[in-house]
């Protein structure tokens, strides 16, 4: 949806900055895709034996499909809860970037640090790419109860794809339940192609598709780090060169 001009009176109060950010959630392509991920979450949860009270409370404090996936099923294999809790911990590091470059988007120097909390939890893969392709539409002063209202509506899409998914998961195709589940990474891939825009984006988005095959060889377990920190480094390294130049 197209959102008003940044002098509209339209942004006259936070409520209608929320009640745009719910709309823009609404009207996304991705939300579709989370939609899809998410019945994935609540099938996969059914079937390791998690009750559907866990499971939607997994979409609302986890929120990121992977670390769902690795609490239910570090869970369902017997791990301890510090365990769990760590795996889930460890998987979250991914997340750190995204919510780094997003909240500097939403302060003025009035904001309180306490206004920030629930912005940074919401910010995952999907938010990330939505703040960074909407926010330059929105009045600074009104971008946390825009994104509250983005990534509010977004949760609770998921939490209603989590109850469908739970419901549908006898008559769900394990092939299909995989195949959703790989819907966000597929996704995550082509939106950040798409909002790539300046040279040192291009370049560590092309070296790390890349490098992957040739890491990958190596089994080392963590290969999506070590090629997006090769890719990233030497990408910053041609960009300041560049700059230099």
């Amino acid at each position: 949806m197209a959102l008003p001009a940044l002098d509209s009176p339209k942004w006259h109060s936070p409520l209608a900055a929320f009640a745009f950010g719910v709309k823009s959630a609404l009207s996304s392509i991705l939300a579709l895709v989370l939609f899809g991920t998410f019945i994935g979450v609540g099938a996969f949860a059914h079937d390791t034996g998690f009750t559907l009270g866990w499971a939607l409370a997994t979409t609302v404090l986890v929120w990121a499909g992977p670390a769902q996936i690795i609490l239910i099923s570090t869970s369902h294999a017997g791990a301890t809860l510090l365990e769990s809790a760590l795996a889930v911990t460890i998987s979250a590091i991914r997340l750190l970037p995204m919510v780094v470059s997003v909240l500097p988007l939403l302060r003025t120097p009035q904001t309180k640090m306490r206004q920030l909390a629930l912005p940074a939890h919401l910010v995952a893969v999907t938010v990330w790419v939505e703040s960074f392709r909407l926010l330059p539409h929105v009045p600074r002063e009104r971008r946390i109860a825009f994104v509250n209202g983005l990534g509010g509506a977004l949760v609770f899409l998921s939490c209603v794809a989590t109850i469908l998914g739970y419901g549908l998961a006898a008559s769900l195709p394990p092939i299909l339940a995989a195949g959703i589940l790989a819907l966000t990474p597929l996704t995550f891939l082509l939106s950040t192609a798409r909002n790539a825009h300046k040279l040192v984006d291009k370049l560590a988005l092309a070296l790390g598709l890349a490098l992957y095959p040739l890491v990958q060889l190596l089994h080392t377990g963590v290969d999506i780090m070590i090629c997006g920190l090769t890719a990233g480094t030497i990408s910053y390294g041609v960009h300041r060169l560049r700059r230099r130049a």
